[in-house]
C-alpha cells in the first residue's frame, strides 16, 4: 500500500462510522452515488429521501460565514421560483464547529423553507469536490453532477456589487431542466473554506479514567438498571459493547437530548456534553474501547430508595393496569385518574413514575372535568426521559381547581412482547406559607391550516401580561409535523428579547425549559409572542399524509399549536396556610 492510501486509510478510521468518504472526488458529468447526511431530526438521510426531481441545488454553507449568509434571500428566491419547475433546493452544513441545532437555527433565523441538513465529517463536501461555502453544486435527474461553483457574481470578498453580472447558478440550473450542456460547468468561490478532518495524535483514552465519569454525569441518570433509558451503561461491558453507538450520539449531538438553542435562557436543566467530552468518547470508540484500571472506575449507581424523586408524596393516584402490544406505533394513551378534587387544592411538587419504564417514553398530566375530558392547555408537568419532577421554590405553588380530575397523555412504546404498565401521579402539598401561585400563559392558535406540502407554514399567536411577572419555565407542544417554534418578548419600551428557540422541535421529546427561579422577569404590558413552524412536506420523515390539509385537532394526524409560558406575579403575597393532609387552604382567623 502506498504512503498515500496509508493516509487515507488513517482518515477514514477516524470518521464516524456512518460516513464513508470517496477517495477522489467527483469530476462533472460523473454519477454521484448515495449521499448520506443527517436532517434536523438528527435522521440518516440520502438524496432519494428528497424525491424524484429534474434538478437537485445542493448549497454548501456554515453559520459563521458572512459570504454564505448573505445569499440565503437569494437563495430562497431561486427556491421559489425553481419550485414547481421540479427542482429541490437543500442546504448541506459541513462545518465541523456547527451541531444540528446550530443548523436547524440558522433555518429558521434566515426564514428559509428548503431543508437544512448536516454533513458531518465534510464527507458529502468531500465527494462532491467542494471547498467553500456557499459553493452550490447541481445534480441532474440522473444524479449527475452537471455545475459545481458560485451562486453568482454579487458578493465578492473586496465588496458586493449591486447586483450580479453573472447568475451562473440560474444559468447552469435553465441548461439542466432544458436538456443543454452547461456552458460553464465550473466557478470559482468566493467565501469560507471548509475545515476537512485531520488525523488525530495519539492519546490513550479508556472506560475507567475518562469515560466512566462522562457517563457518570451526563448518562447514568436514565441509562441504568431499572431506568427510563432501554438499555444500561453503568459498567465497562455495558459500554464498551455499545461504544460506537454512544459515539455517534453524543459526536451528532442527539443524546443528552436538548433541542433548544444555548444562546437564549439560560435554563438550568440545560444537558449536554462539551466539546472536549464527546471528543473523548469519540476517541475512545475509534481507539478500540480500552478499559484502563476498572477498579479505579466510578462505581455504578445504587438502587434509589424510593421510586418517588420528590419527598414522600401526600397523594399516590395511580392508573388502571394498561396492556400493551409487542409491536408497532402505539397510539398516545389517554387516562383519566380515579380522583375528584373535591376542594381547592394547593401542590408544592408532582411527579409521574411508572412501574415499567421501558415501555414508557414520555407523558403529560393535565387537569380536566368529567365533562371536557382532557385539554393541553391544563397543562400541569411531564415526564420526559432525562426530565426531572415538578417542584417549586419557597412559597410558590400551583392549584388545582375544584371538581377536578387527573388526565394523563402517555406515549408508549413497543419491546417487542406484549406488556404490562401502571402509571402514577404523586403530589405534595405545601408546608410553609403559599406567597405565589404558579400561573401559565398559552399561546396558542385554533384556527390554522396547513396547506399540502407546505414545507413551513408559520402560526403564531401572542398575549399581553396583565402584571409584573417572573418567569418560571416554557414548554411548547406541537405535533408530528411541528418543526420549530420561537418565543419572544416585547417589552412596553419597544426592546424585543428571545426567550427561547426550538429550532428542531421533537414530538418524541417534550422537553420543559426552566429558568433559574426568580431571575426572569418582564414587566406588565409585555407581549409575549409566540411563532412556530409546521413541515407537511414529504421530505417529513414522521408526516402522516402530505397531501392533507392539516388543521388543529387532539389525534396525531392533526395538529396542535401551544407555547406555554409559566410564571408568577411579582406582586402577589398570598400568604395561605395549606392544610399538609388535603392540600387544602386553612381558613383564616378573623382578627378581632
Amino acid at each position: 500500500m502506498s504512503l498515500q492510501r496509508s493516509i487515507l486509510a488513517v482518515v477514514l478510521a477516524l470518521l464516524p462510522a456512518t460516513q464513508v468518504r470517496a477517495e477522489h472526488p467527483l469530476r462533472i458529468g460523473e454519477r454521484v452515488g448515495k449521499l448520506k447526511f443527517v436532517d434536523i431530526r438528527y435522521l440518516p438521510r440520502t438524496l432519494d429521501d428528497l424525491g424524484a426531481k429534474k434538478a437537485y441545488v445542493l448549497v454548501f454553507t456554515n453559520t459563521s460565514c458572512p459570504q454564505a449568509n448573505r445569499y440565503f434571500p437569494t437563495l430562497k428566491s431561486l427556491a421559489t421560483e425553481y419550485r414547481d419547475k421540479d427542482v429541490q433546493f437543500v442546504a448541506v452544513n459541513s462545518a465541523e464547529e456547527d451541531s444540528v441545532v446550530d443548523m436547524a437555527t440558522q433555518a429558521v433565523r434566515h426564514d428559509v423553507e428548503f431543508p437544512f441538513v448536516k454533513d458531518f465529517g465534510a464527507v458529502c463536501a468531500h465527494t462532491l469536490g467542494v471547498r467553500r461555502t456557499p459553493e452550490v453544486v447541481v445534480i441532474d435527474a440522473d444524479k449527475r453532477l452537471r455545475y459545481r461553483g458560485r451562486i453568482d457574481d454579487q458578493y465578492r470578498l473586496g465588496g458586493p456589487r449591486p447586483a450580479p453580472t453573472r447568475r451562473d447558478l440560474k444559468e447552469a440550473l435553465d441548461a439542466v431542466l432544458a436538456g443543454r450542456m452547461v456552458t460553464t460547468s465550473e466557478t470559482e468561490v468566493d467565501g469560507c473554506p471548509i475545515t476537512f478532518p485531520k488525523p488525530e495524535k495519539p492519546r490513550e483514552v479508556t472506560y475507567a479514567a475518562h469515560v466512566a465519569p462522562i457517563l457518570e454525569k451526563h448518562c447514568w441518570e436514565c441509562h441504568r438498571a431499572g431506568g427510563s433509558a432501554p438499555f444500561s451503561l453503568t459498567g465497562y461491558k455495558a459500554a464498551s459493547a455499545r461504544a460506537e453507538a454512544v459515539a455517534e450520539v453524543v459526536t451528532e449531538q442527539r443524546m443528552p437530548p436538548w433541542f433548544a438553542q444555548h444562546t437564549f435562557g439560560p435554563f438550568t436543566n440545560r444537558r449536554g456534553l462539551s466539546d472536549e467530552e464527546r471528543e473523548t468518547v469519540a476517541r475512545w470508540a475509534r481507539s478500540g474501547a480500552a478499559a484502563g484500571d476498572l477498579s479505579k472506575a466510578p462505581a455504578a449507581p445504587k438502587e434509589p430508595e424510593s421510586k418517588w424523586r420528590i419527598a414522600a408524596p401526600d397523594l399516590v393516584i395511580q392508573s388502571r393496569e394498561l396492556e400493551l402490544p409487542a409491536a408497532g406505533d402505539i397510539p398516545y394513551t389517554y387516562v383519566l385518574l380515579p380522583h375528584i378534587f373535591t376542594e381547592e387544592t394547593w401542590i408544592e411538587a408532582a411527579e409521574i413514575v411508572s412501574d415499567n419504564p421501558t415501555v414508557l417514553h414520555h407523558a403529560n398530566l393535565a387537569f380536566a372535568n368529567l365533562t371536557e375530558g382532557i385539554k393541553e392547555s391544563n397543562f400541569v408537568t411531564g415526564n420526559v426521559p432525562g426530565g426531572e419532577p415538578m417542584t417549586f421554590g419557597e412559597g410558590t405553588a400551583f392549584c388545582i381547581p375544584k371538581g377536578s380530575v387527573l388526565g394523563l397523555q402517555i406515549h408508549f412504546v413497543a419491546t417487542g412482547k406484549p406488556e404490562k404498565c401502571r402509571v402514577s401521579v404523586g403530589l405534595r402539598y405545601p408546608r410553609g406559607l403559599v406567597q405565589r401561585r404558579l400561573r401559565n400563559i398559552q399561546l396558542t392558535d385554533h384556527r390554522f391550516a396547513i396547506p399540502p406540502g407546505a414545507p413551513a407554514h408559520k402560526v403564531a399567536a401572542s398575549r399581553i401580561l396583565d402584571c409584573d411577572a417572573v418567569g418560571v419555565g416554557l414548554f411548547s407542544h406541537m405535533h408530528l409535523r411541528g418543526k420549530d417554534m420561537t418565543f419572544t418578548a416585547h417589552l412596553p419600551g419597544g426592546n424585543s428579547e428571545t426567550l427561547l428557540m426550538i429550532p428542531n422541535y421533537s414530538f418524541s421529546w417534550q422537553l420543559p425549559y426552566r429558568w433559574e427561579p426568580g431571575k426572569k422577569k418582564l414587566p406588565k404590558g409585555t407581549r409575549l409572542e409566540c411563532v412556530a413552524h409546521y413541515d407537511n412536506s414529504p421530505f417529513n420523515p414522521y408526516n402522516p399524509d402530505p397531501k392533507a390539509t392539516v388543521r388543529n385537532g387532539p389525534q396525531t394526524h392533526n395538529e396542535m399549536m401551544y407555547g406555554f409560558f409559566f410564571y408568577t406575579d411579582a406582586a402577589e403575597h398570598l400568604a395561605l396556610q395549606i392544610d399538609p393532609k388535603t392540600g387544602t387552604a386553612l381558613k383564616k382567623e378573623a382578627k378581632r
